[in-house]
């Protein structure tokens, strides 16, 4: 039986539906359901163009690891980043004091990719492959308008919250 999460943009009161992917990310949507929800500042891509994310705590007793990675992903993918306080504390990031995630020994970046031509490489570390744990299967168009606003309106107080859904 498929399993599904929402993915919400807090003060915009913007939420889509997504499936995860549990038969092409098995490890990767385990950990991210038994988690759930997980909410944490919401971010823009810098590098990757139409990209939202946050970052969180690493979560899962073992990381997943590497399972149904893409460097290209498409609208209305969902992806799973691990990354230790070295890959994001680059001056390239621009996080500031306290903003940004370099206390934490292991940062999960959870990422929700928009639009198209999206390539995952930054300057500072080459590529980055992420995991595709889910799928949008609602309201990507009316989250895309959302993200865009993200991108030109600003990200400064908005909270990006992957939950449990209780569609079946």
């Amino acid at each position: 039986m498929a399993r599904y999460i929402t993915v919400t943009l807090e003060t915009r009161g913007v939420s889509c539906l997504a499936r995860l992917l549990d038969d092409e990310a098995p490890r990767t949507a385990a950990a991210v359901w038994d988690a759930l929800p997980l909410s944490s500042a919401v971010f823009h891509g810098k590098y990757a163009r139409n990209e939202i994310y946050n970052l969180v705590p690493a979560f899962a007793p073992v990381e997943p690891g590497k399972e149904n990675t893409t460097i290209t992903p498409i609208p209305g993918d969902l992806c799973y980043f691990e990354f230790d306080a070295n890959d994001l504390a680059t001056p390239s990031h621009g996080y500031t004091t306290g903003e940004g995630p370099q206390k934490l020994s292991k940062i999960i970046d959870l990422a929700l990719f928009y639009g198209r031509n999206n390539l995952l490489i930054n300057g500072d570390q080459g590529w980055v492959p992420g995991n595709v744990f889910g799928t949008i299967v609602e309201g990507l168009e009316e989250m895309a308008i959302a993200c865009q606003d993200v991108w030109m309106g600003g990200a400064r107080g908005e909270v990006l919250t992957f939950a449990r859904s209780d569609r079946t």
